[in-house]
């Protein structure tokens, strides 16, 4: 399925507590968000999140993730797990033991006597008003 590239403008200056003006001056170039989040189109898929396990990192239920089936999984990164038929987001441990981490002290170490992976997800977006609900 094509989808058609929207480019917003990404600001030259950082934003720490305001806004900067719309003037022209202060665009840096334009983004897009398929060039920014995606590197392989056809390995790529995205996911919403379910639960409350990975919340202490900021990804919340019901965020979108972007996922890349190619990516090769290293320590620390935050992966899509098959784990008794089901799939998990968790943070990835492989050494000194391989487990999948949860980032929400409520949830539990998962080892896994197989690790079965979908994918390392690279970006996730949430709505900061879906939040205020």
């Amino acid at each position: 399925m094509f989808t058609p590239q929207v480019r917003i403008p990404l600001f030259a200056e950082s934003c720490a507590a305001g806004f900067p003006s719309p003037a022209q001056d202060y665009v840096e170039k334009e983004l897009d968000l398929n060039e920014l989040c995606i590197r392989r189109r056809a390995s790529t898929f995205f996911v919403r999140a379910s639960g409350s396990s990975m919340e202490e990192l900021g990804l919340f239920d019901g965020d979108v993730m972007v996922v890349d089936r190619a990516e090769e999984a290293a320590h620390g990164d935050i992966v899509i797990a098959e784990v008794g038929g089901e799939f998990t987001v968790k943070r990835l441990q492989l050494h000194p033991r391989v487990a999948l981490l949860p980032m929400n002290a409520a949830y539990s170490v998962i080892y896994p006597d197989e690790l079965q992976l979908l994918g390392v997800v690279t970006w996730f977006f949430n709505s900061t008003r879906a939040r205020r609900r």
